[in-house]
């Protein structure tokens, strides 16, 4: 039976990465990126990830703001796929540096449906479509690092915001994953650029993953000591 892989975020390092991994695991596999769609002073990436350019990625268009297309994407994503095995949600938000007063009325709205509400709105359409086939895996990637800048640059208010959203989310689906008839892991990093190994450390836990896994959040980066 072929694996079905979908892979869900917006583009960043952190898919890229782990789109690059799927690549050399799968012959074919399903993207749905969260579009581009802030104001002009804040645009990030181009919509689509630099590994867009091979035959083996099924790209499926969505609309995060609206639970009508979600739905709509998950049985894309099925019947494409045959079925959806592992569902890899990455979650890796824009940075927005503005100052309060400053930040444009459409970026919040942007951010709150497409990198807030539609999580919620896909989370409900995979676990749906896993309860009824009674398995599916359900995985949650996050970084898990501070947003940067010195202390003379603005404040990035709305990318932490979604994230931490993402993160909540995380918990709370982990929390109830063993009343649930499908795994749900999680996965963050603490290591910015070495997100190569991220990718190869998820895979390694989704293929060995057993009942005791459910539920669990991996921590992956370097440890400090004090």
């Amino acid at each position: 039976m072929t694996r079905g892989i979908f892979l869900v975020g917006n583009e960043s390092a952190l898919s890229r990465a782990i789109e690059a991994e799927t690549i050399n695991r799968v012959e074919q596999y399903a993207v749905a990126l969260i579009p581009n769609r802030l104001s002009a002073g804040n645009l990030v990436g181009t919509g689509k990830p630099a590994a867009s350019e091979n035959d083996k990625r099924l790209f499926l268009d969505w609309n995060p703001s609206s639970p009508i297309s979600a739905r709509t994407l998950v049985l894309a994503a099925e019947n494409r796929l045959e079925n959806i095995d592992e569902a890899i949600l990455i979650c890796s938000p824009p940075s927005i540096r503005s100052s309060a007063s400053e930040i444009p009325l459409s970026d919040i709205e942007i951010m709150t449906n497409d990198h807030i509400k539609g999580w919620f709105y896909l989370v409900r359409e995979l676990a749906d479509v896993f309860t009824n086939r009674q398995r599916g895996t359900l995985v949650l990637v996050y970084p898990d690092i501070g947003s940067g800048g010195g202390k003379d640059d603005a404040a990035d208010v709305l990318g932490p915001a979604a994230l931490a959203s993402f993160r909540a989310l995380t918990q709370g689906l982990l929390s109830s994953a063993n009343n649930e008839k499908y795994t749900t892991v999680g996965f963050s990093i603490s290591d910015a650029g070495n997100e190569a190994a991220f990718a190869s450390f998820i895979y390694k836990h989704i293929d060995e993953l057993t009942a005791r896994s459910n539920g669990k959040l991996h921590k992956f980066g370097k440890f400090k000591l004090f």
